[in-house]
């Protein structure tokens, strides 16, 4: 029997077992028992081949991730580049316009003028003494509209008078001599060289005198420009003058009405308004209607319900080549006073032919400067505007007589900011967008 407290080999092993079981198999590598390569080898941790693979595969799946992290990213970048490309222009719906084949009548814009446009200068420099009319007088030939005072004129026509005077007196003694001397000259009493010389004396003179009457005459009409007068009948449109203004030739510095102090300007305006002048111009499809003579009536936007009478009293005679149009004078009576100058008016004209006309919506139109304008798009989506030729005004609708082919779109609401060769996406209801 062994005593008790003696461990068998049983009790070592489980020893041993639960020594591994929680980490604790470390050899001693500073045991002096063990050799030196066993001691190197138990200080050196062994790494078995299930941790490599482990590790292994953790950098593969890690390299993936990243992998198909990074192509995601170049995905959604190219996806967010194409659909900022796709949507920076700006989208546009097409309208068609209708064919129209029957259009007895053309309606063109015109405007209207005074038949008779003067404005008036003082001709002189001075300070305004006075002015008797202003604007909206209807004034009569000959009436005074103002008086400038110019004593530097004046004394200046005083002196020019006193040098006519003294040029006056030297040749009427020039000529008391030079008859003395003819008579002399029948003696033989004087040479006829002193002859000679008292004839040229009256003739240089005589000269004189022309040349100072000349000087006076001028200046008599200077001042006459002192009075400022209407030189036909008709209403005053404008008054640049004051009391105490200084005004020259080239006119006044000063605009009543705006208190502001501008460039030279008429000192007034006249117009005579008794008939009114209305300029159109007229498609070239139109011309042969544009005879003198033809009935024309007018419509004009502060006069709704009313028409006024007018006729075609002459044109131009030539197509001008940039508008391909025919510009026409129509006169229309306007002894009431109705009719303002400047007016917008919108002229009918009766045509002889069935001409075609495309119908498009009010809101295609592009008002430029230089007339109506509508915008269309190329093949390549690249917006185009053109410049129309307006016909009938319906209010919703606008006839195009020309400048537009039939079959073309046009856009329904062109942006304010659209420029002409601008990239567009043409948006439709049905279909989306188009690339």
């Amino acid at each position: 029997m062994r005593p008790l407290h003696e461990p068998s080999h049983m009790d070592e092993i489980d020893g041993i077992g639960a020594k591994l079981a929680h980490g604790e198999t470390t050899m001693n590598a500073e045991d002096p028992k063990l050799p030196a390569t066993s001691r190197d080898e138990a200080a050196t941790p062994r790494v078995s081949r299930s941790s490599l693979v482990a590790l292994i595969v953790v950098l593969i799946v890690a390299a993936v991730s990243a992998v198909v992290g990074i192509v995601h990213r170049i995905h959604a970048n190219s996806e967010l580049v194409r659909y900022t490309d796709a949507n920076a222009a700006p989208p546009v719906s097409l309208a068609q316009p209708v064919f129209e084949k029957d259009a007895r009548e053309i309606v063109l814009p015109g405007n209207m003028q005074a038949f008779t446009l003067a404005p008036i200068y003082a001709r002189t420099t001075g300070y305004v003494k006075s002015w008797s009319h202003d604007i909206g007088s209807h004034v009569h030939k000959g009436d005074l509209l103002a008086v400038i005072e110019t004593p530097e004129l004046d004394q200046q026509l005083a002196q020019a008078k006193a040098d006519l005077a003294t040029a006056q007196s030297n040749a009427a003694l020039a000529k008391v001599t030079a008859d003395r001397y003819r008579g002399l000259i029948a003696q033989n009493a004087v040479s006829q060289q002193d002859t000679d010389n008292a004839i040229s004396q009256l003739e240089a003179r005589s000269t004189e005198v022309n040349s100072a009457q000349a000087n006076v005459h001028r200046l008599e009409e200077l001042q006459s420009f002192e009075r400022i007068e209407a030189p036909f009948d008709g209403v005053i449109t404008a008054r640049n003058l004051d009391i105490g203004q200084l005004v020259t030739p080239a006119g006044s510095t000063t605009t009543p009405g705006s208190g502001t102090v501008s460039a030279s300007k008429e000192v007034f305006d006249i117009s005579a308004i008794g008939t009114l002048r209305v300029f159109v111009n007229v498609p070239q499809i139109y011309a042969p209607d544009a005879k003198n003579g033809v009935a024309a009536t007018l419509t004009l936007p502060q006069f709704p319900s009313r028409i006024f009478r007018g006729r075609l009293v002459r044109s131009s005679g030539a197509v001008d080549p940039t508008t391909r149009t025919l510009l026409a004078e129509v006169d229309v009576d306007n002894r009431s006073g109705e009719l303002l100058p400047g007016s917008y008016t919108e002229v009918h004209l009766n045509v002889s032919t069935n001409v075609p006309a495309l119908i498009v919506p009010v809101s295609a139109l592009i008002l430029e400067p230089d007339g109506l304008h509508v915008a269309v798009v190329d093949a390549s989506n690249h917006a185009h505007i053109v410049r129309v030729t307006a016909g009938r005004d319906s209010g919703s609708t606008l006839e195009v007589l020309g400048g537009l082919a039939p079959g073309q779109p046009v856009i329904a609401n062109p942006p304010d900011s659209l420029t002409d060769g601008e990239l567009v996406r043409v948006v439709t209801p049905d279909a989306g967008t188009k690339p």
